[in-house]
């Protein structure tokens, strides 16, 4: 159900997402979704205490920080499929790397990869072209274009090709 109070944009994007979902399998065309997360590391300051008959392990709650990690979640449910990547920062150039090894890596011989995912800021065109600069002059830009992932971005509404 749509919330009352949904702007034209959602309404638009949701009715774009059911339809993509209803398209038969093509793996000239996979669907693929991405997410990504923060997730803090920590390591324990004391040994748990194993668990013994009777008795369940027992951890302290006590904690170090240890970082934090990004993760890129990747999952094509049609093809059966996912990946995690894990980067360092959240950054758009990390992002842009994603996508490239999810085109010329995992689906190598797609024609264009239909990419579902959210919309944050970094999930952008510009990403690409900041992760991996243009060359100049029409003649490098079209083999640019031709060497850049192919997508169709569902999650922004626009057309990567």
């Amino acid at each position: 159900m749509i919330p009352p109070d949904a702007s034209a944009a959602f309404v638009a994007n949701m009715e774009d997402m059911l339809e993509v979902y209803q398209r038969p399998h093509n793996p000239q065309r996979p669907l693929v979704c991405l997410d990504e997360t923060s997730k803090q590391l920590i390591v324990e300051t004391r040994a748990p205490i194993p668990a013994k008959q009777g008795r369940k392990a027992r951890h302290d709650y006590e904690y170090q920080r240890n970082g934090v990690a990004n993760l890129f979640m990747v999952f094509a449910p049609l093809e059966g499929w996912r990946h995690v990547k894990v980067s360092d920062r959240h950054t758009a150039i990390d992002y842009a790397h994603t996508l490239r090894d999810l085109s010329d890596l995992q689906f190598p011989d797609a024609a264009k990869i239909v990419l579902v995912q959210d919309n944050l800021n970094t999930h952008k065109p510009a990403s690409l072209y900041e992760a991996f600069p243009a060359p100049k002059g029409p003649p490098a830009r079209r083999a640019l274009r031709e060497s850049r992932p192919r997508y169709c971005n569902l999650g922004l509404s626009q057309n990567w090709t």
